[in-house]
């Protein structure tokens, strides 16, 4: 197995990748620069020197192509992608990056036809829309894969549209994928985006610092290490068709997290605060699905990542190497 990432250095990939690393297996980093800053967060030194990097624009399907072909890659992660911020801020710069680069990805996989064996990619919970627009419809409670369709921003809308061009590249072509619908990712490395409050808050307890949770409300907290797991499994498993999947960690209230994460570290209790807009993106997930087709899911339970990555955090602050420029 020979793993290409797009967007490995954005957390999930940097937690990708060191389970490939840990597994003894060749992984490469497509981008348009080498940014290690994540990477070295999750990874000590020794790991993160054996990522081979390729340079290249995830919408430039020449040289994509040329570097899996070079590479004699055979599995493709995709990752790559603007948030919600950025995409709110310039659409048209999201869609190239999100849409446009994800179907030169498609493409390139398709044109190389049996060499690559399996492509896994990103997709996202904000697909779906507000939790009352679900029971309005009388559909509360865990929502399936096949839920409607309603984002409320455009990177939510540029991920169904990745959804739907998945699906017909499967139809017209043969091509199997598989697509995770990631919700709150926490852990070392989610320094960005519209949910990586509730790490940032870890951070900042690391350091003894206050910190405010602009948002309130319920979320689904998915550990790094379980949604990295999760894609890897994807990789490695027999599969045909086009399947999207909803991820499911543990589904707390704003406030339980902080109560869970006082019960870690104390002090987080005068610390942390946090407001009270519910996000608006349908959090009471099923992960049936993912668990009946793929199998093999991890879910660390809430108590145990904040434990984990706070130790991380500090561990990091004890050597001067905690990056602490995603708190201002």
């Amino acid at each position: 197995m020979r793993v290409l990432l797009t967007g490995g250095y954005g957390c999930i990939g940097c937690w990708i990748i060191k389970n490939l690393i840990e597994q003894g297996r060749p992984v490469w980093v497509y981008d348009l620069k080498r940014e290690e800053r994540r990477l070295r967060q999750v990874l000590d030194d020794p790991q993160a020197d054996q990522v081979k990097f390729c340079q290249g624009d995830v919408t430039d399907l020449t040289t994509f192509r040329a570097t899996l072909e070079r590479e004699q890659i055979t599995h493709v992660i995709h990752l790559a992608g603007l948030q919600v911020p950025v995409c709110r801020a310039d659409p048209i710069l999201g869609a190239k990056v999100n849409v446009v680069g994800t179907l030169v990805v498609f493409e390139a996989v398709r044109n190389l036809g049996p060499q690559i064996e399996r492509l896994v990619y990103a997709s996202s919970a904000a697909v779906y829309g507000p939790p009352q627009s679900y029971h309005a419809q009388g559909t509360a409670g865990l929502l399936p894969d096949d839920a409607p369709l309603k984002p409320s921003t455009h990177y939510g809308v540029f991920k169904c549209c990745n959804e739907g061009n998945a699906r017909i590249y499967w139809e017209e072509h043969g091509l199997s994928s598989i697509g995770l619908r990631p919700w709150t990712v926490y852990g070392v490395g989610r320094d960005f985006g519209m949910t990586s409050e509730p790490t940032k808050a870890i951070k900042a307890v690391a350091l003894g610092r206050p910190f405010q949770i602009s948002y309130g409300g319920w979320q689904d907290m998915q550990y790094a290490d379980d949604v990295a797991k999760a894609f890897l499994r994807c990789l490695e498993v027999p599969y045909q068709g086009a399947g999207v999947y909803n991820l499911r960690g543990e589904v707390v209230d704003v406030a339980t997290f902080c109560r869970v994460l006082a019960e870690v570290a104390p002090e987080a209790a005068r610390l942390v605060t946090h407001g009270e807009r519910q996000l608006a993106i349908a959090y009471d997930l099923s992960d049936a699905g993912l668990r009946r087709d793929v199998g093999g899911i991890v879910t660390t339970p809430l108590r145990e990542g904040i434990r984990a990555t706070l130790e991380r955090f500090r561990q990091l602050q004890a050597i001067g190497r905690l990056d602490v420029s995603d708190l201002g």
